[in-house]
């Protein structure tokens, strides 16, 4: 039964004016950035929430913080990093990602290959197991109005095989 786990991520931040926008642990030219203790990366928050949570591992926010000065300004591909050396002691490798983002503007379409890539290379798997999809608010709440983003993840993991079996 514990051949395959399945999490489910989720991160929200505000937007606030000037640029770049980091998503994905790629910097997105726009007139805005995400607002948070870390470096406000939603994508990445939510990928290592579902990695988290499949491998039954906790959360980001017990992981890393956000009373924990160390967690300010904090790169979001380390905090991945280290997620991912966590699940994968815990005996469990990536199968695949599918992610969800929300966001009024910039659109995402120019920039989703190099967002699928990072991933990969952040996660050492291949891009086409990395999916990844861009929706709007349609000028509806506050993704439509464009006061803040969302970041959804859902992960695969499968047992790793065992040494010598």
């Amino acid at each position: 039964m514990d051949a395959m786990r399945i999490g489910l991520g989720h991160d929200t931040h505000r937007l606030a004016g000037g640029g770049p926008l980091r998503l994905g642990g790629v910097d997105l030219a726009a007139d805005c950035h995400a607002v948070g203790h870390s470096d406000a990366d939603a994508l990445l928050h939510a990928v290592t929430d579902a990695l988290l949570g499949a491998a039954a591992l906790g959360d980001i926010g017990q992981l890393f913080p956000d009373g924990d000065p160390a967690n300010r300004d904090r790169d979001s591909a380390e905090m991945l990093q280290i997620a991912c050396d966590r699940v994968r002691a815990a005996g469990w490798e990536i199968a695949n990602l599918d992610c969800v983002v929300s966001l009024e503007a910039p659109k995402l379409a120019p920039y989703r290959e190099s967002i699928r890539r990072r991933l990969a290379e952040m996660l050492g798997i291949g891009a086409d197991r990395i999916g990844l999809k861009a929706k709007t608010g349609e000028g509806v709440g506050p993704i439509g109005r464009g006061e803040c983003l969302a970041a959804e993840c859902v992960a695969l993991l499968v047992s790793a095989p065992r040494p010598g079996g």
